[in-house]
């Protein structure tokens, strides 16, 4: 998040005290070296060199007599060598206490300093109400970094009342001075309709600025937005766009989004007719493969299930079990509880080892797999496990627990399933013998179009 760094860089506006200080570097909007462990805020427009140096000794004697004049930015930039132990030892009482007299003369970065510090509980006690004081007192100074935060407060309910529109106030007031993160807050009310009503036109608007600047989850819901066409007109073009800033920055869902934008941009369907879906470019395996992997790199679940399907398959890339077990692998074993493509990968795997593909034949691992996948009730995963059970490969035989995996996928609509069931019934293997429900599981089968199941009602019928 923008403006974490604002912890170490706090800008200032000061009276020049008595004792000297060594000018040195530029300002950079009011601060002195930015972004540095040197930052520090500036005395009568004046950086300082020794600090910027490492001279903490020459700093101290330069600040010290000054803040204990009431200079609030040397005490702040006190406060702050005692915060972190700079040129003495850490002493966070100390530090707190000059930081705070600073703060209570209005100084606003020594205010914003305090509440970020309270915010997380860096050297103090975590403490949302003393955290929200001094960023309304920032704030109202017009402290872009204090609205934001003031805004993440009421908008969170964070040591004030949850406040839906005095939060979306602050966030339009840090926004306005161009804070990236309220911008893309801002985005998210509006599309979503959170914490103001639904409105995508001004969605697009905040998202769009914070998106400008970089940001890259602004330009990932852009990217959905033009995507989807919600609230305006579809633009695959523009949304590529956005997802292909974002993705650059190597944020891992723009990555895979493209991957699939490339991936079905055509579409064969069962007679092998191709067809353009209207995304305005064709099928580019090279460029489906390339983001694919870079989001798998990152641990995406779907990309490295997709890759994983491509090498098995052989679509856009030369055939290599060996490489989609590799993939398929690192899907499985994230084990997420939300993302389909997990158990799609687990029974995949299994099935790589039930076949020796791409890894030697082993029962007992594609058992595994095929249960990880079926507890999540995927019917093909169900349906072999039930296999594995009925013919003893990997496990002891057990027709009771085929029966249980079987009955599960069939009442899925498994027609594999179905007619084994139909078997099991037939024979009485794991359930009492029964001919009648036998032939209603035969018959499921048959309706679904299963040749085997078809021939077996034909020859009953035959009988009769």
């Amino acid at each position: 998040m923008k403006k974490l760094t604002a912890i170490l860089c706090l800008t200032i506006a000061v009276l020049l005290g008595s004792v000297g200080v060594s000018e040195s570097a530029e300002r950079i909007n009011g601060i002195c070296l930015p972004e540095t462990k040197h930052f520090h805020s500036p005395i009568a427009g004046k950086c300082s060199a020794s600090y910027e140096k490492g001279d903490y000794e020459t700093a101290l004697r330069e600040w010290k007599p000054l803040a204990e004049q009431g200079n609030a930015a040397a005490q702040k930039n006190l406060g702050v060598m005692y915060r972190y132990g700079y040129g003495v030892p850490h002493d966070n009482k100390t530090g707190f206490k000059w930081i705070t007299l600073a703060a209570e003369q209005g100084h606003v970065d020594a205010q914003v300093f305090l509440g970020l510090q309270y915010k997380f509980g860096h050297g103090v006690p975590q403490d949302y109400k003393i955290s929200g004081k001094w960023f309304r007192l920032a704030a109202k100074q017009g402290d872009v970094d204090a609205q934001y935060n003031l805004g993440i407060k009421y908008d969170k309910g964070q040591g004030v009342p949850k406040d839906a529109k005095t939060g979306v106030k602050w966030y339009t007031l840090a926004a306005k001075q161009g804070h990236v993160d309220a911008q893309f807050e801002l985005g998210v009310e509006y599309e979503h309709g959170v914490n103001s009503s639904q409105d995508y036109k001004t969605a697009v608007k905040w998202y769009t600025l914070a998106a400008k600047q970089g940001h890259t989850g602004a330009q990932v819901y852009l990217g959905d937005i033009y995507f989807k066409g919600k609230g305006i007109s579809k633009d695959y073009k523009t949304a590529v766009k956005w997802y292909t800033l974002a993705a650059k920055q190597g944020h891992v869902t723009a990555q895979f989004n493209l991957g699939v934008i490339y991936d079905q941009a055509t579409i064969k369907d069962s007679q092998g007719v191709t067809y353009d879906q209207g995304l305005g470019f064709s099928k580019d395996y090279k460029t489906v493969v390339k983001w694919y992997t870079l989001a798998a790199e990152q641990g995406h679940t779907g990309a490295q299930f997709y890759l994983g399907n491509m090498y098995d398959k052989g679509h856009g890339v030369p055939q290599d079990d060996k490489t989609a077990v590799k993939w398929y692998r690192l899907a499985a074993e994230q084990g997420s509880t939300w993302d389909s493509r997990t158990f799609y990968a687990q029974y995949n795997l299994g099935y790589m080892y039930d076949k020796g593909k791409g890894v030697p034949q082993d029962d007992k691992t594609a058992v595994k797999w095929y249960r990880l996948a079926a507890k999540w009730g995927y019917a093909k995963a169900q349906y072999n496990l039930g296999l594995m059970y009925k013919h003893g490969a990997g496990v002891p035989r057990d027709d009771k627990a085929a029966v249980k995996w079987l009955k599960l996928a069939a009442e899925q609509g498994n027609a594999d399933a179905q007619l084994n069931m139909g078997l099991m019934y037939k024979h009485g293997l794991g359930v009492p013998k029964d001919d009648k429900t036998g032939i209603k599981w035969y018959k499921l089968a048959a309706e679904q179009g299963h040749s085997d199941a078809k021939l077996i009602i034909a020859a009953e019928n035959g009988n009769k």
